[in-house]
C-alpha cells in the first residue's frame, strides 16, 4: 500500500469545501438512511482532518524569536 504523502492529502480548503457539501446534502433530509450514514462518516474523518489543519496552522503561526541567547514564544494576532 502506498504511503499517502502531503501532495496526495487534501488541503483544508478541500476538505473544509467537502464537508461543507456533505452537511448541506444532509441537510436535505432527501438521503436513505445508509447514505446519511456514508456520509456522516466521511465527514466526521473531514472535521478531523480540518481540526488537524487548524491546530497545525496554530502552532507554525507561533514564532520563536531570539532575546539574550533565550527563545521566546510570541504568539501572532490575526484578524478573524
Amino acid at each position: 500500500m502506498a504511503k499517502k504523502t502531503p501532495t496526495t492529502k487534501p488541503n483544508f480548503e478541500k476538505a473544509l469545501s467537502d464537508l461543507e457539501s456533505l452537511v448541506e446534502d444532509m441537510e436535505q433530509g432527501n438521503l436513505s438512511l445508509e447514505d446519511s450514514l456514508k456520509r456522516f462518516e466521511k465527514g466526521i474523518a473531514l472535521s478531523t482532518e480540518c481540526q488537524q489543519a487548524l491546530q497545525n496552522a496554530e502552532l507554525k503561526i507561533k514564532q520563536l524569536v531570539e532575546k539574550n541567547g533565550k527563545l521566546l514564544e510570541q504568539d501572532i494576532e490575526l484578524d478573524a
